[in-house]
C-alpha cells in the first residue's frame, strides 16, 4: 500500500513539474496547448439553433461564463462577411436557445471614408482560450486589430477591441458597428424581438410569448449593447448601425481601445441592476480582464493538477464545457447550477437531479462554490412536510426543475418521478474538496429526508429493498404512464430491463393508513439499492463529521444491511453478474446483462469473489470491453443496440462507475487500460470535437447531445 501511495505522489509531482504555467496575467502568453480545445468557430444561418425546426441540436459550439444566459462563438474563417463580430448571441428564452443574430455587433473601421480590409495582412486568427474568445487581424499599413470577448457578470459580456499601430505614421480612423436580427420562422416567436436605438448603443426588447415547447418570454426581457464612449445609433427594420462620435487616433507605436458590453436580462429589476454593473465594467475594463484571467487560471490549474500531460487538454475541455453550461439563478431556479447542455434544445434551460449530483463532483475540483450551489438548486425544490400538492412525497427531490414550473407553462418541469439517490455522495465529494463542515450541516437533514422518502414511498413489499417508481401526478394517469416515469426515475429511460414486453409494470404503493403514496415497478433494481447503500455510507460520514456520532453508527448499520441484501439476492453465481430481481426474489437474468450490475463494485457492495467474477465480464470483448468500453447493455445481450440511448451506447458516467469499481477491488490496471481505450477510441481527448452525451461502443462515434455536462464532469476524476 505504501509503495502504491508513493508512486502516486511521484506521478503527481512529475505531472506538476511538466504542467505548463497557467498563472499569468497576460493572455498573450497563455499556454498554446489550451487554445482551441473546442472548435468554437461557426456562424448561424437561422434563428433556430439546429437550422431546421425539427433539429434539437446546435452544431456550433458556444462559449458562456459566470452563469450567463447568452453565449457566443467565433466567426468562420471561410466566411469573410462574418469577420469583425462574434457569432450570436445565442440567448435562452427562459428554457429554449435561439440565435439572436449571426453577429449582432460587427465592428467596422474606416479611413478617409474607405473601409479597412480585415484580410489585408493575411488570414486572421480566431482562437478560443480558457475564459475568452479572441480574434486577431493584420490590417494594411501596420495596423493590428484584436477583439476579446469575456464575461463581466452573470448577465453581461465585455468586448474589448484594441487597435495597434506598428507603422511610422499616425492614423485617424472612424469606428462603427452594425448588426441584424435573425427572426424565428414561425409565429408568435417570429414577432418577439424588436430593435431599438438607445443613448448608449442599441437594444432588443422581447414581446410576451408563452409557447410551452418552443419559446417562453414575459415581455420584460432585453438584450442591450452599451458603449463606453458616445455613439449615435440608427435603426431600420431588423438592422441597425452605430457610429462612434469621435475619430479614433492611433499614434505610431501606440494603440487605442474600444469597449462595449452586451447584456441579456429577464426582468426589469435585473435590467436596472445590470445597467450599473455594465457601467462599472466599462469604467474599469482592465479589472474585468484581470479578474477573469485570475479565475480561469485557477480553474485550469486545479483541473489539470496531477493529470498526465497528454490528457490536460481534455481536462480543460471538460472545464470549458461545464462553465459554458453554467446558468445563474433565474425564474424558479434559486441557485446557480449546470444544465446538461446549452447545445441541445431540451437541455439548455433546466437542472436535473442526478445530473447535478454528478456535475457537482467534477465541478468541486475547480469551482467548489458552483458545486455547492448546484446541489442547493435541486434541494430548493425538495418536497416539504405538509406540502399542499404532494404531502405524501415529503423529502422527494424532483427529477427536473426549470425557469418555469407547471403553473407558468413549464412543460419541462418534472415532479412525476425523482432520480437515483447520489446526493450524499456529491455532498461528501464537495466536502472532501473544501473541508466545509457548515455545508455538511446544512445538507444533512435534507439528505436524510430524501433517504427516508425512498423507503417510505418506493419499497412496495417492505423488505428493505427499494424499487424505481412514480409519484401521484397528473402525468401519471395510467399504469403505463407510471411505468414510463419509473424508467425515467432510474435515469436509464429505455433500458431493456424496464420493457413492458418483458414484464415490467407499475404497482400502487400505500402507507400504513391505506392511503396511496405513489407507484413502484414490480422489480427491485440493483443500481438503486447499491446507490442507497452508498448513500447510507456517505450519510454516516457526514453525520460523524457534523458531530452526530450516534446517528453515524446507525447509518453504518443500515448501510451494512443494505449492502448485504444486494450481495445476497441480486448476484447470480451462474453468470457472475448482478441483476434486478422480481418482487418474489427471482433474478431477471433473461433480460441480459446491463452496466447497472457494475454499480455494486463502485459502491463496494460486491464480495471479493463477486467482484473477481464481474471483472471477467468487464474486460471481455464479447461483453463490456467493446471498442469503446462499458456499453450500457452487454454485447452478448439479445437487446444490445449500439446507438439506441440506454440499450448499448457508452455513457461516461456509467464508464466512470465501472472503472472506479474495478479500481476499488484492486484492478487498477484494467481500469486504466479500458479508460485509455475509451478516450482514444472516441477521440474526445485528441480532437477539437465536443464531449458528447454518449458514444457508439462499436465505432466510437459521438451520439446525441454535444457539450454534455456529466460526461465532462466525471472525466475530471477519471483523468
Amino acid at each position: 500500500m505504501r509503495r502504491a501511495l508513493t508512486a502516486c505522489v511521484v506521478v503527481a509531482a512529475v505531472a506538476a513539474l511538466l504542467a505548463p504555467a497557467t498563472a499569468t496575467a497576460n493572455p498573450a502568453v497563455k499556454p498554446p496547448s489550451y487554445g482551441d480545445v473546442l472548435d468554437m468557430r461557426g456562424v448561424p444561418e437561422t434563428a433556430h439553433p439546429g437550422g431546421k425546426e425539427e433539429d434539437d441540436g446546435n452544431p456550433v459550439n458556444v462559449f458562456a461564463d459566470q452563469g450567463a444566459w447568452h453565449a457566443y462563438a467565433l466567426p468562420d474563417e471561410k466566411k469573410k462577411e462574418s469577420w469583425g463580430g462574434f457569432s450570436g448571441p445565442l440567448y435562452i428564452a427562459q428554457e429554449y436557445p435561439w440565435w439572436l443574430s449571426d453577429a449582432f455587433s460587427r465592428l467596422r473601421l474606416t479611413e478617409d471614408g474607405k473601409p479597412l480590409d480585415l484580410a489585408a495582412g493575411g488570414k486572421p486568427e480566431f482562437t478560443g482560450l480558457p475564459g475568452v474568445l479572441r480574434q486577431s487581424y493584420r490590417l494594411d499599413g501596420g495596423l493590428r486589430l484584436t477583439l476579446d470577448l469575456r464575461y463581466a457578470t452573470d448577465r453581461t459580456a465585455l468586448v474589448r477591441a484594441r487597435v495597434t499601430n506598428t507603422g511610422h505614421s499616425a492614423r485617424t480612423l472612424r469606428a462603427g458597428w452594425s448588426g441584424k436580427l435573425l427572426r424565428p420562422a414561425k409565429k408568435p416567436m417570429r414577432d418577439a424581438p424588436s430593435l431599438k436605438a438607445t443613448d448608449t448603443g442599441v437594444g432588443v426588447d422581447f414581446a410576451r410569448v408563452r409557447e410551452t415547447w418552443d419559446y417562453l418570454t414575459d415581455g420584460t426581457e432585453r438584450f442591450e449593447v452599451r458603449h463606453a464612449e458616445p455613439v449615435r445609433t440608427s435603426v431600420e427594420k431588423d438592422s441597425y448601425r452605430t457610429d462612434l462620435e469621435r475619430p479614433l487616433r492611433v499614434r505610431p507605436g501606440g494603440h487605442a481601445s474600444l469597449d462595449w458590453t452586451e447584456s441579456y436580462t429577464f426582468t426589469r429589476a435585473e435590467r436596472q441592476r445590470e445597467k450599473a454593473r455594465a457601467a462599472r465594467a466599462l469604467h474599469r475594463p482592465a479589472e474585468v480582464t484581470a479578474r477573469g484571467e485570475e479565475r480561469w487560471d485557477g480553474y485550469v490549474r486545479k483541473a489539470t493538477r496531477g493529470v498526465p500531460a497528454d490528457r490536460r487538454r481534455l481536462a480543460v475541455k471538460s472545464v470549458e464545457t461545464l462553465i459554458s453550461n453554467w446558468r445563474s439563478a433565474a425564474g424558479m431556479l434559486r441557485h446557480d447550477g449546470v444544465t446538461p447542455s446549452v447545445s441541445d434544445k431540451w437541455f439548455a434551460g433546466g437542472f436535473w437531479a442526478w445530473d447535478s449530483w454528478k456535475q457537482a463532483v467534477g465541478t468541486a475540483r475547480f469551482a467548489p462554490g458552483l458545486a455547492k450551489d448546484q446541489i442547493r438548486s435541486m434541494f430548493d425544490h425538495q418536497v416539504r412536510p405538509g406540502d399542499k400538492d404532494r404531502p405524501q412525497d415529503a423529502g422527494m427531490v424532483p427529477d427536473a426543475v426549470f425557469y418555469n414550473d407547471a403553473a407558468r407553462d413549464g412543460g419541462n418541469w418534472n415532479e412525476r418521478n425523482s432520480k437515483p439517490p447520489l446526493a450524499a455522495w456529491a455532498v461528501w465529494e464537495v466536502y472532501r474538496q473544501t473541508g466545509d463542515r457548515a455545508f455538511l450541516r446544512e445538507m444533512y437533514p435534507k439528505l436524510t429526508a430524501y433517504q427516508e422518502w425512498w423507503y417510505r414511498n418506493r419499497d412496495h413489499d417492505r423488505d428493505g429493498l427499494a424499487e424505481y417508481g412514480a409519484t401521484i401526478d397528473p402525468a401519471n394517469k395510467t399504469p403505463e404512464d407510471a411505468r414510463l416515469a419509473a424508467a425515467w426515475e432510474s435515469g436509464m429511460d429505455n433500458a431493456p430491463r424496464f420493457d413492458a414486453a418483458l414484464g415490467t409494470k407499475a404497482l400502487e404503493n400505500t402507507g400504513p393508513d391505506g392511503k396511496k403514496l405513489g407507484f413502484s415497478v414490480n422489480q427491485e433494481s440493483v443500481d438503486l439499492n447499491a446507490y442507497l447503500a452508498a448513500d447510507q455510507d456517505h450519510l454516516a460520514k457526514i453525520a460523524a463529521a457534523s458531530g452526530h456520532g450516534r446517528e453515524a453508527a446507525s447509518w453504518r448499520t443500515r448501510a451494512a444491511k443494505t449492502h448485504r441484501a444486494v450481495r445476497e439476492t441480486m448476484y447470480d453465481p451462474k453468470t457472475g453478474w448482478f441483476y434486478d430481481t422480481s418482487l418474489g426474489g427471482e433474478r431477471l437474468t433473461a433480460r441480459g446483462r446491463g452496466i447497472e450490475g457494475a454499480i455494486a463494485l463502485w459502491t463496494g457492495t460486491a464480495s471479493r469473489y463477486q467482484a473477481r467474477q464481474a471483472r471477467k465480464l468487464l474486460v471481455s470483448p464479447d461483453e463490456f470491453a467493446t471498442k469503446v468500453p462499458f456499453p450500457t447493455v452487454a454485447k452478448s445481450s439479445p437487446y444490445f443496440a449500439p446507438t439506441k440511448y440506454w440499450r448499448g451506447p457508452v455513457w461516461l458516467d456509467q464508464a466512470y462507475y465501472a472503472a472506479e469499481g474495478l479500481r476499488r477491488y484492486g484492478y487498477g490496471r484494467d481500469a486504466r487500460e479500458l479508460m485509455s481505450r475509451l478516450i482514444d477510441a472516441t477521440g474526445v481527448g485528441s480532437t477539437k470535437d465536443p464531449i458528447r452525451e454518449n458514444y457508439d461502443p462499436t465505432t466510437g462515434k459521438g451520439l446525441n447531445a454535444a457539450n454534455f455536462s456529466w460526461s465532462a464532469a466525471l472525466l475530471l476524476p477519471l483523468l
